[in-house]
C-alpha cells in the first residue's frame, strides 16, 4: 500500500501521535482480498464450499469482511509508520478518531508510547557507600517469636476479657433509630490495627457473649478519606475469644522447627539468614545510590507517558478502585518516576554494551535454581515458561550483568 500517508502530529519524550490516511483504492483492494478469503472457506446453502458468488459472500459476511480489511490496512499502516518515522515503540499503538465512509479515505490516528532517546555521558567514577549492619540479638529473638507464634494453636478463652494479640470473633451492626442494620461478622487479632482504635477499646471491655452499644469516631488518618472524622452508632457483640499457647523456647522446640540439635543451633541459623539478608539489602542500597548518581550526572528525566504507564501498572497490581486513582497517582508518582528513570538507564546500558542475558546464561540459571529446589531443570523450565516468568529470570540475569559492569567503573567504600 504505497499510497498510505503518515504525518507526525505531536511528539514528546516517550510519546507520539501520527495521522494516517489510506486512499479509497487501497481500502477497496483490502476488502476484495478479505472477500476472496471468505469465499474460499464459506459454506452457504445451495453452494459448494468456495463456490459462492462474491456478491452473496459480501452480503452475508459484510461486517466480518469490513473488520478483516480494516485490520489489514491498520497493520500495513503501522509497518509503514515504523519504517518512515524510525520509531522505537514500547507497546502496540492505540487507535483514535477512526473514520471510514464508503468511497472516502480511511483516516485515524496512532498514539504510541516510545522509548526516548537517551544519552549517558558519564557512567562511572562515582563514590558509593556500602553498609552492612550487624545482626542483633533482638532481631534473632523477634524471628524466634514469630516461629513460636506460627506453631501455636488458637484455643478458646471463656470467662475472661480479651487481651492484645487475642483472636476475636465479633459482629458489628449500624444503629439507626433504634434498629440494627448491616450486621457484619469480623475476625481480627487485637493490636494489629485492622479495626479503628475505639472499636478495639470496646472489644477489650467485653466478655465473650456480651454486647454493647457505642458511638465511635473514624480517626483523621483513616485510609478512606470520606470516612475521616465521621461518627457511627454501632452495636458490637463479642462472640468468641481465642488465645495462642506459645510453646517453650527450648531444644525440643528447635528440633520441631527443623534439623537443629539445640536452641543455640537454631539461633545460629537464624542469625546467618539475617546476615545474608543484610548483605542483600546493602547491595540493593548500593545499586540504588549508583542509579541516583547516574541519573543526576546525566540529567535523566522520566517522560510523562511512561510515568503514567507505570502508575497504571501499579494501580492494577494493587487493585486500586477508579475513584481512588487521583489520590493514588499523587502518592505513587515519585516512585513511578524513579522506576522509569531506573529502567531507562538500565535498558540503555544493556543495549549500548550488549549485556542482555544469553540463552546459555538462562539455561545455567535454570539449572542452578532447579538444583536448589531439588527438581529437574526441564520441569522447572517448563513451569516458568507456562507461568510466563522466563522473562523475569532473564531480566534478573541482565540486571546483574549491567550492575557488575557499572560498579566496576566506580568506587564502593565498605563502612
Amino acid at each position: 500500500m504505497p499510497d498510505i500517508t503518515i504525518t507526525k502530529t505531536r511528539a514528546e519524550p516517550g510519546e507520539a501521535s501520527l495521522a494516517v490516511t489510506i486512499p479509497p483504492a487501497s481500502v477497496a483492494a483490502a476488502e476484495e482480498r478479505a472477500t476472496r478469503a471468505y469465499q474460499q472457506r464459506a459454506r452457504l446453502p445451495g453452494f459448494r464450499k468456495g463456490k459462492a458468488p462474491a456478491a452473496v459472500v459480501r452480503k452475508k459476511f459484510a461486517e466480518d469482511i469490513r473488520q478483516q480489511a480494516l485490520q489489514e490496512v491498520v497493520q500495513e499502516s503501522w509497518r509503514v509508520a515504523l519504517e518512515q518515522e524510525r520509531l522505537k515503540p514500547i507497546a502496540d499503538p492505540h487507535i483514535h478518531n477512526l473514520k471510514w465512509e464508503a468511497g472516502a479515505p480511511v483516516t485515524f490516528e496512532f498514539h504510541v508510547e516510545l522509548k526516548p532517546d537517551l544519552k549517558l555521558d558519564r557512567l562511572g567514577q562515582f563514590r558509593l557507600t556500602r553498609t552492612v549492619p550487624a545482626v542483633t540479638v533482638a532481631q534473632v529473638d523477634a524471628q524466634l517469636e514469630q516461629l513460636r507464634e506460627q506453631r501455636s494453636p488458637w484455643t478458646p478463652v471463656t470467662g475472661e476479657k480479651p487481651k492484645p494479640k487475642d483472636l476475636v470473633d465479633v459482629t458489628i451492626a449500624n444503629r439507626e433509630h433504634g434498629e440494627l442494620k448491616d450486621v457484619q461478622p469480623f475476625q481480627l487479632v487485637l493490636g494489629e490495627g485492622r479495626a479503628i482504635p475505639e472499636v478495639e477499646e470496646r472489644i477489650l471491655g467485653l466478655l465473650p457473649g456480651e454486647s454493647v452499644d457505642a458511638t465511635v469516631r473514624f480517626p483523621d488518618d483513616f485510609p478512606e478519606e470520606a470516612k475521616r472524622g465521621q461518627t457511627r452508632d454501632i452495636h458490637l457483640t463479642l462472640r468468641e475469644v481465642k488465645r495462642q499457647q506459645l510453646p517453650a523456647l527450648d531444644d525440643a522446640f528447635a528440633r520441631e522447627v527443623g534439623d537443629f540439635e539445640s536452641l543455640d543451633a537454631l539461633r545460629a541459623a537464624i542469625g546467618a539468614d539475617l546476615a545474608k539478608e543484610a548483605e542483600r539489602e546493602a547491595d540493593a542500597r548500593v545499586r540504588s545510590q549508583l542509579i541516583e548518581q547516574i541519573v543526576a550526572a546525566n540529567n535523566v528525566t522520566a517522560p510523562r507517558p511512561l510515568v503514567e504507564r507505570a502508575l497504571g501498572a501499579y494501580a492494577q497490581a494493587y487493585g486500586v478502585p477508579e475513584d481512588q486513582w487521583p489520590r493514588f497517582a499523587e502518592e505513587f508518582r515519585p516512585l513511578a518516576e524513579a522506576q522509569v528513570r531506573r529502567d531507562l538507564v538500565l535498558d540503555h546500558v544493556t543495549e549500548a554494551h550488549e549485556l542482555r542475558a544469553t540463552e546459555a546464561e538462562l539455561d545455567q540459571r535454570i539449572q542452578e535454581l532447579a538444583a536448589r529446589r531439588g527438581t529437574p531443570a526441564a520441569q522447572l523450565y517448563a513451569s516458568l515458561e507456562k507461568a510466563k516468568r522466563l522473562r523475569d529470570v532473564a531480566r534478573s540475569i541482565t540486571e546483574e550483568k549491567v550492575f557488575a559492569f557499572l560498579l566496576s567503573q566506580s568506587t564502593v567504600e565498605q563502612t
